[in-house]
């Protein structure tokens, strides 16, 4: 018997929020957000046909909070509750709350996500399932970390039981460094899933982690969608996805997805979900499984022609998969990218800020499934994903290459992101060559970010030069007739200072009688003719090339996209301005964020690398640590204080 959805509510924000709306409004599916203070004005909200505020700002006062939820579906009158991924998406208890309310839960019984949820139960289950898995120990109170460490053997890695994504994990290579790792996985997992325990697991490196989906129905059929590779991380955590893996030949293929079949319906498996493997030539291990949508799903939709999302809603309605094994096949090679909120050069620490500008790309067949749009905030207390990137194309080459023009296409300014790191990934021999191992960014080290060829600098400053004199013209409210720039005598070139990095450059320029301009870079001249100034955009012909650049200026600065590249300048001013001096030994935030926790105090003595402060920000923790040996001279900060990107956080003197 079929139980139809007609009002869903969406447990989750963001980008997965908006692509559960998408399937469910094509299905004549209502829909309710739930949203926390900080998201009150995002695009998911809006797009819902109802939402409800949580009144929160962090996750364990929102998207945590079973209470809030379940009272907001109650508040609205929905009959069904999807929970998307992260938050309570794999929370056994929060399924079987939304049951015990008599909503439909779209995804797996509870049973099966207690199963699967604890990773270590999961190991087990499928080593005796004959699926082999990597040594691993539970750490229980009381338990002695470090024997447990060397039982496994070096390098291990600090996992969390709950949850994924790479928040709490730690990789330890030496036993100096388990203590501190293991406390920094406990905090960040029980920040990001409500559940603090972590386990030990042996570390591979250079391996490939590959995943295996599979669907099944609430009457005992099940199939797997082929594998998806997700080798390419930082942090542990995947930006780069594709489907299938280049590395999986068909005999594997059949060997993991009759193992990921028989053991979803060993457990009574139905809705979606996602074994993980790492994977040695043909040796594959059992790593996890997700009890849930993965974030990097469409890669499986565009290679199948499944909506997984449309799957899931027909299985928690009672529906049959109306398809078997035999009816599914591999259609090309998809990839996808995760555009981040982060800068690559800066260790990839989370960036927040505002997005000024955002405009995917259009030259190309790409997928979107964004959570922003212009104006968005992106703040400290949510992941740092901006939105995924998918393309799709009759071999693995082209796919590569379609996306990476579609990333520097992309226009998003206004806020540091990963975008042109992921583009230089592409496009690398190893990755188009298919050596995508675990270890690609450390091995590989593709560059943080992409070589800007000095013509399209300088170009860019002119388009800033040239653009700020239309608009000032534009403001003048005397002599409003003349061409722009006109004089009625000869006067030294107009000039404008910027800097981009680390470059100055100063832009000279001068109008002709003919509306044309000299355009003086340091000894290079250019002649440039202004075509067209509309908002936020100008279109120039400098030296006989056609040019355009979309502009966006925020005060001081202006971020350019100009040939597929973005460029950000700050325009300096023309008067002196006394820049105050640094501390000396001061040590400044990195990112906004909150203090986890000091560990020193004024007055302290301090070796090298001694750990002072940790600060966590989007779910990740990060320590501060004394660059030198020397003294405590001054802590200005405490556990649970917020503190501001570049704020003064401790001065370490030196001991003489």
């Amino acid at each position: 018997m079929t139980r139809p959805i007609t009002k869903l509510l969406i447990a989750n924000r963001g980008e997965i929020a908006r692509r559960i709306m998408r399937t469910a409004h094509a299905m004549g599916i209502a829909t309710v957000a739930v949203y926390a203070d900080g998201d009150a004005l995002e695009p998911f909200v809006r797009e819902a046909d109802e939402a409800m505020a949580l009144g929160g700002s962090s996750a364990a006062d929102t998207y945590l909070d079973q209470t809030k939820v379940l009272a907001a579906a109650n508040a609205t009158n929905a009959d069904a509750v999807h929970p998307g991924y992260g938050f309570l998406a794999e929370n056994a208890g929060f399924a079987e709350a939304v049951i015990e309310a008599g909503l439909t839960w779209v995804g797996p019984p509870p049973n099966a996500i207690a199963a699967m949820g604890d990773k270590l139960s999961a190991k087990r289950l499928m080593e005796g399932a004959g699926v082999p898995g990597l040594p691993s120990a539970e750490l229980k109170p009381g338990e002695d970390v470090s024997a447990a460490a060397r039982k496994i053997g070096y390098s291990v890695l600090v996992k969390a039981s709950a949850g994924g994504g790479g928040k709490g994990m730690r990789v330890v290579r030496t036993e100096g460094d388990l203590e501190q790792a293991v406390a920094s996985a406990r905090r960040e997992a029980g920040a990001a899933f409500g559940d603090d325990t972590v386990f030990l697991e042996r570390w591979l490196e250079g391996a490939r982690h590959i995943e295996v989906q599979v669907v099944g129905d609430i009457h005992g059929a099940v199939v797997h969608c082929f594998e998806r590779e997700c080798s390419i991380q930082r942090r542990h955590q995947k930006i780069i996805e594709e489907a299938p893996s280049p590395a999986v030949d068909n005999a594997l293929r059949r060997r993991m997805g009759d193992a990921a079949v028989s053991a979803a319906k060993a457990i009574g498996y139905h809705s979606t979900g996602t074994f993980e493997f790492l994977v040695e030539d043909d040796a594959f291990w059992f790593l996890e499984m997700n009890t849930r949508l993965q974030v990097e799903h469409p890669v499986t939709e565009a290679i199948t022609g499944l909506d997984l999302v449309r799957e899931q809603l027909r299985i928690a309605q009672g529906e049959t998969l109306g398809y078997g094994q035999d009816d599914l096949c591999i259609n090309g090679h998809a990839i996808e990218a995760r555009l981040c909120a982060e800068d690559p050069a800066n260790d990839f620490l989370p960036a927040t800020g505002s997005v000024l500008a955002w405009q995917p790309a259009t030259s190309s067949q790409a997928r979107f499934d964004s959570g922003i749009e212009t104006g968005s905030i992106v703040g400290i207390d949510f992941d740092s994903m901006l939105a995924k990137v998918i393309t799709h194309a009759p071999n693995r080459r082209e796919a590569a290459l379609a996306l990476a023009r579609a990333l520097e296409q992309t226009r998003v300014q206004g806020i540091a992101t990963n975008r042109d790191f992921l583009a230089e990934i592409l496009r690398t021999p190893e990755f188009l060559a298919g050596d995508t191992t675990t270890d690609f960014v450390d091995r590989v080290a593709p560059r943080r970010h992409r070589h800007v060829p000095p013509e399209v600098r300088a170009h860019a400053a002119i388009a800033i030069a040239l653009a700020g004199q239309c608009d000032a013209r534009a403001r003048a409210g005397t002599l409003a007739t003349l061409p722009s720039g006109w004089r009625n005598t000869r006067m030294p070139p107009q000039q404008i200072s910027l800097r981009h990095l680390d470059e100055d450059m100063l832009v000279a320029y001068r109008c002709q009688r003919d509306g044309s301009f000299r355009c003086w870079l340091g000894e290079e001249e250019f002649h440039a003719r202004i075509l067209r100034r509309s908002a936020g955009a100008i279109e120039l012909e400098v030296d006989g090339r056609h040019t355009e650049a979309c502009l966006t200026r925020d005060g001081e600065r202006w971020f350019v996209q100009a040939a597929s590249f973005d460029l950000e300048f700050t325009e300096r001013s023309k008067f002196p301005n006394l820049e105050q001096s640094g501390v000396h030994g001061g040590l400044t935030a990195p990112m906004p964020g909150k203090v986890v926790s000091t560990h020193a105090k004024a007055g302290d003595e301090v070796e090298a690398g001694d750990l002072l402060v940790v600060l966590e920000a989007m779910k990740m923790e990060l320590r501060i640590t004394a660059p030198i040996a020397g003294r405590i001279s001054e802590m200005h900060v405490e556990a649970e204080q917020q503190v501001a990107n570049g704020e003064l956080l401790v001065v370490v003197a030196d001991l003489a």
